[in-house]
């Protein structure tokens, strides 16, 4: 099988109108660029518009099927759709705890396991046995526990292999035994699951109910601890909000969601990102689904997201509604190109001279902690200002765009030109009074998720990172590559210039530009060169030569 192919499995159960179930599953992993796998758990007897039989697999077929799919085709992530009675449950638990549970991605990460907890079909009749989880009197510990009522089907036996559960708000409602009826107690409740089951949690809000909006479908994304993500972005709840679109035709569309997380998981993307692209894609099929029967037709198959024209909203659950999105940054003055950033005002200069229109001055502290370039004699807080007021003139005196990286309260004392902030920099910057100045914005992203926070709040430019590995900055995130620095560009055109930042030099130029993104920042090509300027003049031009796909 070719590295280009991740293996994908999907245990589920057979909709015999296609549109939902594991030919949702196999057409989306496949659209999605997956080899998908089948395991099928039972077989219905449907159309668009009824359920009229589901007659479970045996154990015997249910395991052999396991078996032999692990023997030679073994995953890189797993969706688990319907299953029909407890007895599939315990029976697919204990296999993945036994087999797939020791596994690793090559990253050393468990194998991504989504289960989607099927109940009922769109067209409103049932699937599986009803579930039912109700409260149990509190603990020695003072916290309550759900437990299964008995003849409902529970889950809990997936405890401990599960990465992410994503029921829509009715099934969450069925496994908790409660309807819930406001947004805080959603939040409490999927917390509560969410510990229960030892998984992230996704609770979508497209159908009626307590997150059902006129005009927007807004769903609930709760994360523990997430591999190579920033841990500002961990332990925390979202609201990602997006159009509701006036489309009746969206038969499987929860079938479609999970499955298209594992298969953005099994091709490398972070949770976060994985869900936000999943969304988005889902989003994208019911826009162009049409009706096959009488019936809601299935989602349109349409690849890999793109030419959106937003991003879903994202909002911290535990926080406030704010006034950030109302920001603005100025636009940039003149196109960026090649984007040097440097730790040193002697280069900074010599860029500045050799005709560089944006620079960034880029430096880290001795006692940073967190410090990317440490350069030896980096100058202490005392004589910091000093150097930022002089790269501030220095700017002027060139006519440059000269931004500062972090220090934001110096750089707005001494009117820079811009400010470069990382992701968890904008917490704690006094984001409105750099907008009241008129200072541009700059914002690095590691992936779409941080990608979609940083435009809400509208930047002059974002930063796309790091896209090949680079020993300037110790990052959680991996490298992004190529391949989804393209799917990121492709994806949404911001309202500003976007700039690929990471591992990138002279060899890699015409590779980067390829994939259509406006800038490209560079920091060892021109640091380690024995002559910055020239070095800066030599990429500039090959930038400038170079093809863009677009």
């Amino acid at each position: 099988m070719s590295a280009d192919k991740p293996i994908v499995w999907t245990i589920a159960g057979s909709d015999s109108g296609g549109g939902a179930g594991i030919q949702a599953d196999l057409a989306t992993m496949t659209d999605l660029g997956c080899h998908a796998c089948s395991v099928i758990a039972s077989v219905t007897a449907q159309n668009s518009v009824a359920v009229n039989g589901v007659e479970p697999v045996s154990e015997a077929i249910l395991l052999a099927q396991l078996d032999t799919l692990l023997a030679d085709l073994p995953p890189r992530a797993i969706k688990i759709g319907l299953l029909a009675n407890q007895r599939q449950i315990h029976l697919v638990a204990d296999w993945l705890l036994t087999h797939i549970r020791p596994l690793r991605t090559k990253e050393g990460q468990p194998i991504p396991v989504i289960l989607d907890p099927v109940m009922v079909a769109s067209c409103g009749d049932a699937l599986a046995a009803q579930v039912k989880m109700q409260g149990k009197a509190q603990g020695e510990e003072g916290e309550s526990s759900t437990q299964p009522k008995q003849g409902g089907l529970d889950f809990t036996p997936f405890r401990g292999v599960l990465s992410l559960i994503t029921p829509n708000l009715s099934e969450f409602g069925r496994l908790l035994g409660e309807e819930t009826t406001s947004r805080d107690e959603i939040l409490t409740q999927a917390k509560r699951l969410s510990n229960q089951l030892a998984c992230h949690l996704l609770i979508t809000g497209g159908d009626k109910g307590a997150l059902w909006q006129s005009e927007w479908a807004e769903d609930l994304f709760v994360c523990n601890e997430v591999a190579h993500t920033s841990a500002i972005h961990q332990h925390r709840g979202f609201c990602l909000s997006s159009e509701r679109l006036d489309n009746p035709n969206h038969h499987g569309s929860g079938c479609t969601l999970s499955s298209a997380i594992a298969s953005f998981l099994a091709q490398g993307l972070v949770l976060h990102d994985a869900i936000l692209i999943a969304k988005a894609y889902v989003s994208q099929g019911i826009r162009f689904a049409s009706a096959v029967g009488a019936g809601a037709g299935p989602l349109a198959r349409c690849g890999w997201p793109a030419g959106l024209t937003s991003l879903p909203l994202i909002v911290d659950a535990q926080m406030p509604a704010t006034s950030r999105q109302s920001l603005n940054f100025p636009k940039l003055q003149r196109p960026i190109g090649v984007y040097p950033v440097v730790d040193r005002l002697e280069t900074l200069e010599q860029l500045l001279a050799a005709g560089a229109s944006t620079a960034q001055l880029r430096i880290k502290l001795a006692d940073d902690g967190l410090a990317d370039i440490k350069p030896v004699g980096a100058p202490d807080e005392s004589a910091l200002e000093a150097v930022i007021k002089e790269a501030i003139a220095l700017g002027r005196a060139y006519d440059a765009q000269v931004f500062i990286n972090d220090h934001w309260q110096l750089a707005l004392k001494h009117g820079a030109f811009g400010i470069h902030l990382g992701q968890e920099d904008l917490c704690s910057a006094d984001l409105e009074a750099i907008a009241k100045a008129g200072i541009a914005l700059g914002i690095s992203s590691h992936g779409v998720f941080e990608l979609a926070l940083a435009s809400q709040l509208n930047p002059s430019y974002l930063a796309l990172g790091h896209i090949f590995p680079t020993p300037t900055k110790s990052m959680p995130s991996n490298p992004q590559g190529l391949k989804h620095l393209a799917h990121m560009v492709a994806l949404w055109a911001p309202n500003c210039p976007r700039v690929a930042i990471g591992g990138i030099d002279a060899s890699r130029l015409g590779q980067v530009k390829q994939t259509g993104v406006e800038a490209v920042a560079v920091v060892r090509a021109v640091t380690q060169a024995e002559s910055p300027g020239e070095a800066y003049r030599q990429l500039a031009s090959m930038w400038e030569m170079a093809h863009d796909a677009r």
